[in-house]
C-alpha cells in the first residue's frame, strides 16, 4: 500500500491473541488507535481488548449472520474516508471467523485494505505438538455429523503432511473414540486453552491421549493434530544387498 494509500479511507483486517491479551502487536495497537470505526465479532469480547489497550472508539458487530449486509456498510464507510478496523473474537478475521467475504468484497469494489499479522492457534500447535512442520493441512472446525467426522479423520492420517483441525471441548474425546476405532497407534496431539492460563498440551498415540483428557468435561478451546502417514524408510542398497546380483 503507498502513502497515499494510507491517507485514505480503508479496512484493516487485525489478528488479536488467542486468550493472552498481552500478544497484541505494537502494529494492531497503532491501527486500532487510528480507525475510526471498530467492526468486532463480538462487541463485549473485543470492549475487553480495548479496554486493556485504554482506547475508546465506535464499535459496529460484524459477526457470520450480518456479515453479507454489514459488509457494504462498511465499505460506504471507507468510501467516506473513514479507517475501519476488523476484529474477530481471536485470531486472524477470516481464518474460521467472519472476514473472507469482506477482502473479496474489498477486491471487487476496489477498496483499499491490509492485514496485520498477530498470534495463531494453527502455527502455535503445530511447533507445539512435535509433530512434522515442513507441510501441513488446515481443515478448520471438523464436521459435527459423526459420518463426516469419521471420512475426514481417515483422510488426516493417509495424508503426507501434519492435519490441524479445530474441534468442540464437547465432542474432542467422542471424536477420538472414532479415530481410534481405525488408528489407535496414530501419532497426535490436543492442544487446549493455548496462551491462557490453564494452557494444557496432549501427546502421544491416540490411545494414550484419550485417558489424558479424562472422563469428565473437556473445557476450553482446542486445537487437534494428527501426524502424516509414517513414512517408511528406504533401506539402503549395499554390496551383495537382496537386489545386487551375487558376483560370481
Amino acid at each position: 500500500m503507498t502513502t497515499e494509500d494510507n491517507l485514505q479511507g480503508r479496512i484493516i483486517f487485525i489478528a488479536t491473541p488467542i486468550g493472552n491479551l498481552g500478544d497484541i502487536t505494537l502494529r494492531s495497537i497503532e491501527a486500532l488507535k487510528e480507525a475510526d470505526l471498530i467492526a468486532c465479532e463480538d462487541t463485549r469480547r473485543s470492549s475487553k481488548l480495548l479496554n486493556r489497550l485504554e482506547i475508546k472508539k465506535p464499535l459496529i458487530s460484524f459477526h457470520e449472520h450480518n456479515e453479507r449486509h454489514r459488509g457494504q456498510h462498511l465499505l460506504d464507510e471507507v468510501k467516506n474516508g473513514k479507517v475501519i478496523a476488523c476484529l474477530t473474537d481471536a485470531g486472524m478475521p477470516g481464518i474460521s471467523d467472519p472476514g473472507y467475504r469482506l477482502v473479496q468484497d474489498c477486491l471487487a469494489d476496489n477498496v483499499p485494505f491490509e492485514i496485520l499479522p498477530g498470534p495463531s492457534a494453527v502455527l502455535m500447535a503445530l511447533l507445539g505438538s512435535g509433530l512434522p512442520t515442513d507441510s501441513f493441512y488446515f481443515g478448520g472446525f471438523l464436521p459435527h455429523k459423526k459420518g463426516k467426522r469419521k471420512s475426514e479423520l481417515e483422510e488426516a492420517i493417509q495424508r503426507d503432511c501434519t492435519s490441524v483441525y479445530f474441534e468442540s471441548p464437547h465432542r474432542i474425546v467422542a471424536s477420538l473414540e472414532i479415530l481410534k476405532d481405525f488408528a489407535p497407534d496414530h501419532a497426535m496431539c490436543v492442544a487446549r486453552e493455548l496462551t491462557k492460563k490453564f494452557e494444557t498440551w496432549y501427546r502421544g498415540t491416540v490411545t494414550e491421549v484419550i485417558p489424558m483428557l479424562g472422563t469428565g468435561k473437556v473445557k476450553g478451546e482446542i486445537t487437534l493434530l494428527i501426524g502424516g502417514k509414517p513414512k517408511t524408510k528406504k533401506t539402503k542398497r549395499g554390496k551383495n544387498s537382496i537386489d545386487d546380483p551375487i558376483a560370481p
